[in-house]
């Protein structure tokens, strides 16, 4: 517990930051859905035919998955605020639209009679008996918008549109316990707070109810303008990070050490990178140096002339018991030693990113290339191993490659636990007997796993047999886990830009980008 407090006091400005803009996000998104909720809940009031359609597709929105959405919406609205505010808009839309309906609908026909003698309008009566009488129906989805809101806001991170949900997307990538709960107390605390608000005022009656309804209104956009994100557009470059590339020892902490690189850049899912600098809404990338999609995008993949981040030769790691159980395993996975080069394993990237090839297929179209599938026989399975892998495509490939080749040569059922999330969680996994082998990298078995001396690791990390010979004995010693053979490809973190952007500015190398965002 006084890990996590400690935390909260090196993050405090980070986190009222985030904070402000988890309220933003939520109030823009609600400030809209109200301007457009509570119109359209007036007008089905009086459009019965219409009134089922419009509860049947603001229904329908509300039932779709949040990732979903945001997938649906990238496409179309890129990355940014844009995305975020258009989906917690969209969910916020049923429960105003419903309450409102419903709200007025349920105002007693007496009343209603009785006003349409006195000689109202229409307009008259909506505005002087049905509203007053319908507001703590109309209170009660507003509230219930508001506490969606908050919880959903925290996606908004996934497309670099900032809240609490850095902390947490953050977290999940380092595994960071401390970290997540820093995102998720605060937005769990600020649902709970608005919940308890908003229900006070929703038991308020009569006039003023409605001189707090008017408040409510004036004050939702005021909150709105908490929403900030520090824009790209007030340095010479726009950065897009990863979050697990900005908080790792090797990602961005080591390329401030390497080359003095000072950024404020925005945070983003690793399978958004590259789509936010095809479209030009960042400049700069943190990406995987045999990523299909470099080729695919025409990326620069800067020079890291100064070494800042460690050779990541993959290998595969096995936990020695099932070595020892299955000795044909061994044998079978040493056919891939040396099989996957830098361009092999970019081309099987580039089909599944963006020729959009299932993994399984291009994973078989390899293993016949090589010649590494036989006539299978057809025996009983007697055993199984369990594959799991992080959550990128490269990963997936990898997992399917192993899947074929060890069904095709051994009698083992395998089963594969693909998108396990961050290093730790697969190495977690792979520690307690949950996965029996998965992918990894010699860089980030040494930085993120053993996490040696700085000065041991600086020692090594620019020599690719010594950091596997340390990695490899280490393992052993103090996991009983064996690294096998390197496959054969380097797969480094990379900063990227547009190809012709960075031939524009002269940006060849870390050390021009560093230059040049000094001038």
């Amino acid at each position: 517990m006084q890990d996590f407090f400690d935390f909260l006091v090196q993050q405090r400005d980070k986190l009222a930051e985030q904070t402000l803009t988890h309220i933003g996000l939520t109030f823009l998104s609600l400030c809209l859905a109200l301007l457009v909720g509570l119109p359209l809940g007036i007008l089905i009031t009086y459009r019965p035919r219409l009134a089922s359609v419009v509860l049947a597709v603001v229904g329908i929105l509300q039932t779709i998955p949040s990732i979903a959405l945001l997938g649906f919406l990238i496409p179309l609205l890129g990355i940014g605020i844009w995305p975020a505010i258009t989906a917690l808009f969209l969910y916020a839309l049923l429960p105003i639209v419903r309450n409102t309906y419903v709200g007025i609908r349920e105002v007693s026909p007496m009343l209603k009679e009785a006003a349409l003698g006195m000689g109202m309008t229409t307009g008259q009566m909506l505005i002087r008996v049905e509203l007053p009488l319908a507001l703590p129906v109309i209170f009660a989805g507003i509230r219930t918008a508001t506490v969606i809101n908050v919880g959903v806001a925290t996606l908004a991170a996934y497309v670099a549109a900032g809240g609490l949900g850095e902390f947490v997307f953050g977290g999940i990538a380092l595994n960071n316990s401390n970290m997540i709960l820093a995102g998720a107390i605060p937005a769990a605390l600020l649902a709970i707070f608005f919940d308890f608000l908003l229900a006070r005022l929703q038991q308020l009656q009569g006039l003023r109810l409605r001189r707090v309804a008017l408040a409510f209104l004036l004050i939702t956009p005021i909150l709105s303008a908490f929403y900030w994100v520090p824009l790209g557009s007030q340095a010479k470059l726009t950065a897009g990070f990863a979050h697990e590339f900005y908080g790792r020892a090797d990602g961005y902490p080591g390329l401030v050490r390497a080359y003095g690189l000072q950024m404020t850049p925005k945070l983003i899912d690793q399978n958004l990178m590259y789509e936010a600098v095809r479209r030009g809404q960042v400049d700069l990338i943190s990406g995987y140096s045999t990523d299909g999609r470099i080729k695919a995008f025409q990326l620069r993949v800067l020079e890291d002339n100064k070494n800042a981040f460690p050779p990541y030769e993959a290998a595969l790691v096995v936990r020695n018991a099932i070595l020892k159980q299955y000795p044909d395993v061994i044998k079978t996975l040493h056919l891939l030693e040396g099989r996957l080069s830098d361009s092999v394993m970019t081309e099987l990237n580039y089909r599944a990113d963006f020729l959009h090839e299932s993994p399984e297929a291009v994973a078989r179209r390899f293993l016949q290339q090589t010649r590494l599938l036989i006539p299978p026989v057809q025996t009983k399975r007697a055993g199984k191993i369990v594959i799991g892998t992080k959550i990128f495509t490269e990963q997936y490939i990898l997992a399917e490659i192993l899947r074929q080749l060890l069904e095709n040569r051994t009698t083992l059922e395998v089963i594969t636990k693909t998108g396990l999330g961050g290093t730790k969680i697969c190495f977690d996994a792979l520690a307690a007997g949950d996965i029996d082998l998965y992918p990894e990298y010699t860089g980030t078995g040494l930085l993120v796993i053993l996490q040696p001396p700085p000065a041991l690791a600086d020692s090594i990390k620019s020599d690719r047999k010594a950091v596997f010979q340390y990695v490899s004995r280490e393992f052993q010693n103090r996991h009983k886990l064996t690294w096998l053979p390197p496959l054969g490809f380097n797969n480094t973190y990379a900063l990227m830009m547009r190809r012709a952007q960075a031939d524009q500015l002269g940006i060849q190398s870390i050390s021009d980008l560093k230059r040049y965002l000094g001038r």
